[in-house]
Parts: structure tokens; C-alpha cells; sequence
């Protein structure tokens, strides 16, 4: 029996990858990366009012260029 409560300050989106809910636990700043319990893609708050978020770009190595 799951005996935790909801958080009701909870933030919750879906995740744009595989539409898996993701709760936030605190209010996000925007450029935050979270991941996704669902499929663990790395995702970008891309606006708070309302909170959206996408998949974050890849960061690619830039070997001294």
C-alpha cells in the first residue's frame, strides 16, 4: 500500500518523448534540464507560464575548435 501523499505544489508535464507524466517538485527556472522517469531523455524547460518543456540538444564535444 503506497502510504505517500501528493505533493499538491507539484508541478506536472508530459514529456514530449514518450508522454510520460513528470512531476516537478519545485517551480523550475527556464534552461533547467530534467529527466524523464519514464524513458530518461534529458529534457529542457523551455517556458514557465505555462511550464513547457522539449527535448534538450545534445551537447556536442568541441575537441579545442
Amino acid at each position: 500500500m503506497n502510504t505517500q501523499t501528493p505533493n499538491p505544489s507539484a508541478l506536472i508535464v508530459e514529456c514530449p518523448s514518450c508522454a510520460d507524466t513528470v512531476t516537478l517538485t519545485r517551480r523550475p527556472l527556464c534552461g533547467e534540464v530534467v529527466r524523464c522517469g519514464g524513458c530518461a531523455v534529458e529534457l529542457e524547460v523551455v517556458s514557465i507560464e505555462p511550464l513547457r518543456v522539449e527535448e534538450a540538444p545534445q551537447v556536442q564535444e568541441d575537441w579545442g575548435e
